[in-house]
C-alpha cells in the first residue's frame, strides 16, 4: 500500500516515504549529522542532495521521518 499525498490543487502524490533514494538518505542521515554537527537547514539540504528531490516540505510523512530521525541525533 502507498502513502498518498493530496496537495492544495486536490492533486495526489506518492510520497517519498516510498522512494529508495529518499530511504537511504535518511538511513544515512545519522553519520552525517554526526560527522558534520549539521544543523536542520544543512540536514535537509543533505537528504534533498542525496534524494534527488527539490523539497520535501508538503509531503508530511516524509517531513515526520526526516525530524523523527534528525532530532534523535541533534539532541542527544
Amino acid at each position: 500500500m502507498s502513502t498518498l499525498i493530496r496537495n492544495n490543487d486536490n492533486k495526489v502524490y506518492i510520497s517519498l516515504i516510498e522512494d529508495p533514494a529518499f530511504i537511504s538518505a535518511i538511513e544515512g542521515l545519522q553519520s552525517f549529522v554526526l560527522d558534520t554537527n549539521a544543523d536542520i537547514d544543512m540536514a535537509y539540504d543533505w537528504v534533498c542532495d542525496q534524494a534527488e528531490c527539490h523539497s520535501f516540505v508538503c509531503d508530511g510523512p516524509a517531513w515526520d521521518l526526516f525530524y523523527f530521525n534528525w532530532q534523535s541525533v541533534a539532541f542527544d
